[in-house]
């Protein structure tokens, strides 16, 4: 299917004017910088923090287009964690009240909550009961609808589930619609990223975060990898300096300690396979589903006597048994090995009271 950017962006969008900040319109190195109305006497806890940060993050970006094999760092937006990226592409593409995107329930919660606060319809189809992709009736609702985005998390949350890749790749050719494959959790599948075809389809934005493998849910920092006129328009409406100098400079310091990113995945991966192991041999539980993420739904037979024996006890996981198909599941963070052996030893105390 034929796709056309510019037809997709709001009018007002494509015709705005960029505000520029006083970063914007020098960004090279001098004496003394008199132009940004900031204290030049300093700050009271040291360092450069009177400074305001590089507006368009690109010394960081440069570092993860490498890191990520991204041809350039113009594929690459940067945002406060990856909610600021859903958000951008629903103010960059949908026009309240009359515009539409697509979720595929169950599925992370922001995409909706996001579409409600920008007054966009929210059009849902279901996952199938196996948590796999409808796909014919995705491309169905998404054509008759005009949908402007499609919203695919691969690995999926809840469920932790990689979506099938031919079945992305015909949702791409056969719709007109920017289709964001959220990956907040590929680095535990084994799995290759959509990251490697945004070259191919100028339709394909892919989101990434710095919160789940490397660990740095705190700092929050989201990416988005896409199309340049895309992240051009994302930059052009996003808040000025959206992020801080100590987020860029903390990052690009994790950036090279990726190996030991490296081993705390494979570390998280054995474990949840010795997790899920232990957890399947329960008698009370039903099930235990597959998983590509640093979590997993496990069905009970009672899951809300499960969870409150476990809060009581002083472990919080979660409840999703109030989404679709997740009937009597509670999800379950991998967490480290000790963690994991009191999860364990709690669970068999549950069984044992039960018994």
């Amino acid at each position: 299917m034929t796709f056309e950017l510019d037809s997709l962006v709001r009018k007002n969008i494509l015709g705005m004017m960029k505000y520029a900040s006083a970063r914007d319109d020098f960004s090279g190195s001098a004496k003394i910088y008199l132009d940004a109305n900031e204290n030049s006497y300093g700050s009271p806890a040291g360092g450069k923090l009177n400074r305001y940060p590089d507006p368009l993050q690109r010394e960081l970006r440069k570092k993860i287009a490498e890191e990520r094999a991204i041809g350039s760092e113009e594929h690459i937006f940067l945002g406060n964690g990856s909610d600021e990226a859903i958000d951008l592409l629903m103010r960059v593409f949908g026009e309240p009240r009359i515009d539409s995107i697509m979720i595929l329930p169950p599925t992370y919660g922001m995409y909706k909550v996001c579409a409600d606060i920008n007054d966009l319809a929210v059009l849902q189809v279901p996952l199938r009961p196996d948590y796999s992709l409808d796909t014919d009736t995705i491309i169905q609702t998404a054509v008759t609808n005009k949908c402007k985005l499609i919203f695919i998390c691969s690995p999926n949350n809840p469920s932790a589930n990689l979506m099938d890749p031919a079945s992305i790749r015909r949702i791409l050719e056969e719709t007109s619609s920017i289709v964001v494959v959220d990956e907040a959790y590929i680095d535990f599948a084994d799995a290759e990223s959509w990251t490697k075809e945004i070259a191919a389809y100028r339709n394909l934005v892919v989101l990434q975060t710095f919160s789940k493998a490397w660990g740095m849910a705190a700092i929050r920092l989201g990416m988005a990898f896409a199309d340049p006129q895309i992240v051009a328009l994302m930059n052009k409406i996003k808040y000025p300096y959206n992020i801080s100098d100590v987020t860029a400079k903390t990052v690009i310091s994790a950036l090279r300690q990726s190996r030991e990113k490296e081993n705390m995945v494979r570390q998280i991966k054995a474990e949840r396979s010795r997790l899920m192991a232990t957890l399947a041999g329960l008698p009370f539980v039903k099930e235990v589903l597959p998983s590509a993420a640093n979590f997993f739904l496990v069905r009970f037979a009672d899951a809300a006597a499960v969870y409150r024996y476990l809060r009581e006890r002083g472990v919080i996981v979660r409840d999703r048994s109030g989404q679709m198909h997740c009937g009597e599941c509670l999800r379950i963070t991998v967490g480290t090995p000790d963690e994991n052996r009191f999860l364990c030893e709690t669970l068999e105390a549950f069984g044992k009271e039960k018994a």
